[in-house]
């Protein structure tokens, strides 16, 4: 039988980095500033953390150290997700919720804020978030190093939105984009789409990809054919980016934002193109209750529902009842017909 191979400990790593057992406990719990060790010290330490994989039990830190019942919510964005009209405001109302069920109290970081509008967990080399149990993380502008280094420090915290790259292990909740996109190109194939265009944003964040993965994944399932995507800004689009579209045969598109969604209904407009019976459209986001009175076919992620189970991620990871790899993906509500219909047999108004 093969020799069961155990997981690194605090010695391995100071063996590794070449300080004492002591150092690296001070380092991982977020107390090198305070005891004056160097920041080279610090990165040693660090650097062997991440070759030894070394995954701290955050059960057993919890225990060890108590709990003060105080949850702690970070944004990356650089105004707190507080107007309703905000984007990120259903997690937070989410987030409240279920700390409101849980019975814990909810402390919003506003002081990590820099001068520069970004929002840094570590100010000062120190770790602000320690002053609450655990924290969920939310936001687009994410510092990746930060969050690897705060999981090495054994701080427990659940981020809202799939993770890539070096925090890929770190615990999350996301949208199943995947699951979102069969229910979005099974309704198009369904009419008799064969051809779908995709419209996407230039910034490609791991949202935008995660979307545009599904489609892919989805066309070749089906067996549907679509061309390049593609990545234009709203205020890019015009009259030409439409009529390509439908040059090249697509009688479908898929469309991830809504301010997208909006001009390119303006323009189909201007030029006697009609929406859905010249290009049925379907979009990838919740298109706010203030816009423009149209309907549209469009996926509806479930933001208020991961504020909710990120608290209670977050909490069964405190207890030790999941893995500090936890991943759970949330089910998206699928388009209505709104703005698909079979393709449009005569469609002499699109221009050669």
């Amino acid at each position: 039988m093969a020799k069961r191979t155990r997981a690194p400990r605090q010695s391995d790593i100071a063996r590794l980095a070449g300080v004492t057992q002591s150092t690296v406990s001070l380092v991982l719990n977020g107390r090198a500033a305070e005891e004056s060790i160097p920041q080279t010290t610090q990165d040693r330490v660090h650097a062997a953390v991440k070759e030894l994989q070394y995954v701290p039990n955050v059960a057993a830190t919890s225990l060890r150290g108590g709990r003060n019942g105080l949850i702690g919510v970070h944004t990356f964005e650089p105004v707190f997700p507080v107007a309703s009209d905000d984007y990120y405001h259903p997690f937070l109302v989410g987030i409240e919720e279920q700390a409101v069920e849980l019975k814990v109290d909810l402390v919003l970081f506003a002081s990590t804020q820099g001068d520069d509008g970004t929002r840094r967990i570590y100010a000062n080399g120190t770790n602000r978030l320690r002053l609450a149990d655990g924290a969920v993380m939310l936001g687009m502008e994410q510092n990746e190093e930060e969050l690897v280094r705060l999981a090495s420090e054994q701080y427990p915290f659940v981020f809202i939105g799939r993770r890539d790259g070096a925090s890929a292990q770190l615990p999350y909740v996301a949208p199943d984009y995947h699951q979102a996109l069969a229910s979005v190109l099974e309704p198009l194939a369904e009419a008799g789409h064969r051809r779908i265009a995709y419209l996407g944003e230039t910034a490609r964040r791991n949202p935008q990809e995660a979307r545009y993965e599904g489609f892919r994944a989805h066309v070749a399932r089906l067996g549907l054919g679509s061309g390049d995507p593609l990545f234009i800004a709203p205020d890019e689009l015009n009259a030409e980016v439409f009529h390509g579209i439908l040059r090249e045969g697509s009688t479908a598109l898929v469309i991830e934002n809504h301010d997208s969604a909006t001009i390119l209904a303006a323009i189909a407009q201007a030029v006697g193109l009609d929406i859905p019976r010249d290009l049925s459209v379907v979009v990838l986001d919740t298109v706010p209750d203030v816009s423009p009175a149209r309907i549209w076919s469009q996926i509806r992620i479930p933001r208020r529902a991961l504020g909710r189970r990120a608290i209670s991620v977050l909490m069964e990871l405190l207890d030790g009842t999941i893995p500090n790899t936890y991943h759970e993906l949330l089910p998206v509500e699928p388009p209505s017909t709104a703005t698909i219909t079979s393709p449009h047999t005569s469609r002499s108004a699109i221009p050669t």
